[in-house]
């Protein structure tokens, strides 16, 4: 899709330092959990853009993008997204990415910081479709704890977890050959390789999205 201008229906805190922001979805607009988008304004005269994944679990009607930012150290596209409100139009360009979830019978999640976003669509949307699904979260701060909850209460596998070791002991105690799927940072998808070949597993075919 082209830049669209669409408009603000709600934004949440969902955590630490962390928004959930609802966007109505533009006519001919459709996204999976996991593919991102590009938010676009015009700061100071000059357009300024950032990335951000689809945390949804459908695209119908409303999407939702989860956005961290640096309360003491963000910049100016920072402080725009957090005075937005329902009601404000930003413009959206997309989606892009093809590391996202189609359906796959059994799914298992490695979500590292803002990784956690992706991670819950694609749990809602698995156990919307009747499949399985596991989530290993790691954050110091975690974020979006009600619907971890929710997702594991409706039957999905979830652990979330503040240390490394943690989750190398989740892998190999919960993997086994599902489809995979990796977001994070650089570190975390590092780590997350670690997990896998040590629980005797292989990163070919996983679905893998390096946020810096």
């Amino acid at each position: 899709m082209d830049p669209t201008a669409t408009t603000v229906r709600a934004v949440r805190d969902v955590g630490p330092d962390t928004v959930a922001i609802d966007l109505a979805t533009p006519d001919g607009f459709a996204a999976a959990p996991g593919q991102f988008v590009k938010l676009t304004a015009t700061l100071g005269g000059d357009d300024e853009s950032r990335f951000y994944t689809v945390s949804s679990p459908d695209t119908e009607e409303t999407f939702e993008l989860t956005v961290s930012y640096d309360s003491e150290e963000g910049g100016a596209f920072s402080a725009f997204l957090l005075d937005l409100e329902a009601g404000s139009t930003v413009t959206v360009t997309g989606p892009f990415g093809a590391d996202f979830y189609q359906g796959e019978s059994e799914s298992f999640v490695l979500a590292g910081g803002p990784g956690v976003g992706p991670a819950v669509g694609i749990a809602e949307a698995a156990l919307r479709d009747g499949n399985d699904v596991t989530v290993v979260y790691r954050d110091d701060a975690p974020v979006h704890e009600d619907r971890l909850a929710a997702v594991a209460a409706a039957g999905a596998t979830v652990f979330v977890l503040a240390d490394d070791d943690a989750v190398v002991e989740a892998v190999a105690e919960a993997y086994d050959g599902q489809q995979l799927f990796v977001y994070g940072f650089a570190e975390f998808l590092d780590l997350a390789g670690t997990a896998v070949e040590a629980a005797g597993g292989t990163m070919d075919g996983a679905k893998v999205e390096n946020f810096g």
